[in-house]
């Protein structure tokens, strides 16, 4: 800092030095006191002291009189600027706040956030009114009636949650199931038949592991049902029910014969001709059996691709000797043996009337036989075998879920409820009350509890055994099977017409392998 002058005026001759001004004092200028002239031989007065100003005595020794002035130095050099790091420092420490001032509040906010989300997601949930589900479910064979039962069970203990039941006709089902599907008004809850995955895989939700995993599908179910709804890692369906090709016979026609029924299929032959009735022109009476024509004979696809199956054919390429055998077997109960022709009823109308002795059908023809003919004495026994062999042929329906469903936890969740042991005993027994028996349990662990039923223990005694393929008869579903049935009924044709079998089955087999190709299926061979 600059030093203060002193009270004391410089000399007059002494200059400010130039480039340098005085500084001024914060006290008001002190003017020199003039001093007189002293005349001649007299002393000069001595000067005037200027009063000192009234001070209080100092408590200390008085302070040594000031230093002489001495003349101003100029004023000191500007520091240098600090470095151009603590410039910024200092900046940043000023201006911005700090990195942990600007994080935590963002965490806190993050986890405000996520406190929001779950409580929004999982407790408002729990604690809030759910709303009323209504899930459709579209059947096929079982009326309202029946339902209402399991149903009203269901909703007295899930009240949210109500079930919108439907018997559908069976006439072109399967196109408007899937129309419907497509255009997001279809059912939530729906009967299918096991051959349609194909079709409908895309539309069809997996069954998830929490209604029941893969290990409690394997130990619940029967084999075919485990190969046929299988898609990857996942089930499409629960079965309720399972069905299989049987042989039916005409009780007093074979008692009046003294025979039994057979168990081989050179026994069935043997029959079929000694129990075939003629009039004096040939004409057929009473037929052993149906089998050799395609136009009037219910289940003829079931019962040639059993044949095949047994003989060991690959029907997804229907070529070679066990597959030619197979169908020439087939036709000669119409050809050689004359037990069955294209001139009689369709077999069911046959059988149901006395005028046929065998007859093969699945469960449910007993109710059209019953229906048809309510004094008819009949029984049921297993398909015949080759020798050596043990295999039998299933058809039936299962009940899916649609993909689209904006309720499938809920429609699982009922269906999980259907397939119970106890619910189906439910339904068991509110399907006898309209007829004879309910739909043959899926559940292996249910078989025993109708293992004593003459009419319906033969379908479920087969079902270890069984296999299924797509030449499944009556779905009505203008595609796979009825698609893959018409290729197999042109090489029977054929063969009645004529043709050999490796020639009628040639032409077949080409069909079969496009058809299977379109279906995603390749050279998918019989489960």
């Amino acid at each position: 800092m600059p030093v203060p002058p002193s009270e004391t005026p410089p000399p007059e001759d002494q200059e400010t030095p130039p480039g340098q001004e005085e500084t001024p004092s914060l006290e008001p200028p002190v003017s020199p006191p003039e001093t007189p002239v002293a005349e001649e031989g007299v002393a000069p007065p001595a000067p005037e002291v200027p009063p000192s100003p009234e001070v209080s005595p100092p408590t200390t020794a008085p302070s040594p009189p000031p230093p002489p002035i001495e003349p101003e130095t100029p004023p000191e050099a500007p520091l240098p600027p600090p470095e151009p790091s603590e410039v910024v420092r200092f900046e940043k420490e000023s201006k911005l706040p700090s990195l942990k001032k600007i994080i935590l509040p963002i965490f806190a906010l993050l986890f405000l956030i996520g406190i929001g989300v779950v409580v929004v997601r999982f407790v408002l949930p729990l604690i809030r009114e759910p709303a009323e589900v209504t899930l459709t479910y579209w059947g096929l064979w079982e009326p309202e009636s029946v339902m209402n039962g399991v149903i009203a069970d269901w909703e007295r203990d899930h009240p949210k949650i109500k079930i919108s039941y439907s018997q559908q006709s069976p006439r072109e089902y399967r196109e408007r199931l899937q129309s419907a599907l497509a255009r997001d008004e279809g059912p939530d809850i729906f009967r299918f038949h096991n051959t349609w995955v194909p079709m409908l895989k895309n539309e069809l939700d997996p069954v998830p592991a929490t209604v029941m995993d893969a290990a409690s599908f394997e130990a619940a179910f029967y084999a075919v049902a485990r190969s046929d709804l299988r898609s990857g890692a996942n089930y499409l369906g629960i079965p309720l029910e399972i069905d299989t090709l049987a042989l039916f016979y005409n009780e007093d026609i074979f008692q009046a014969a003294g025979k039994t029924p057979p168990t081989t299929w050179e026994d069935l032959r043997n029959l079929a001709s000694a129990l075939t009735v003629r009039d004096e022109t040939g004409n057929i009476q009473t037929a052993g059996v149906a089998l050799g024509t395609t136009t009037n004979i219910w289940h003829w696809s079931d019962i040639l691709g059993l044949m095949m199956v047994q003989n060991g054919a690959t029907l997804s390429s229907p070529t070679g000797d066990l597959a030619e055998d197979a169908l020439t077997y087939f036709t000669l109960f119409s050809k050689v043996d004359k037990v069955w022709d294209e001139t009689l009823p369709s077999s069911m109308l046959a059988f149901s009337t006395g005028k046929l002795a065998m007859y093969f059908g699945f469960s449910w023809d007993v109710f059209e036989i019953k229906n048809t003919n309510p004094d008819l004495s009949f029984k049921i026994v297993s398909v015949p075998q080759l020798p050596g062999s043990n295999i039998t042929w299933a058809s039936y329906w299962v009940e899916g879920i649609a993909k689209k469903s904006d309720y499938t936890q809920e429609a699982w969740e009922f269906l999980k409820y259907l397939s119970s042991q106890e619910v189906m005993q439910k339904l068991y027994q509110a399907e006898s009350q309209i007829r004879l028996f309910g739909e043959p349990y899926s559940r292996v662990d249910m078989a025993n509890l109708i293992k004593t039923d003459p009419m319906v223990a033969p379908f479920v005694n087969q079902a270890q055994t069984a296999q299924s393929w797509y030449l499944a008869s009556r779905t009505f579903d203008n595609g796979i099977n009825d698609r893959m049935i018409k290729y197999f009924e042109d090489a029977v044709n054929a063969v009645n017409a004529g043709d050999t079998s490796e020639e009628a089955l040639s032409t077949a087999a080409s069909g079969v392998s496009q058809l299977l190709s379109q279906y995603g299926l390749g050279s998918y061979t019989v489960r």
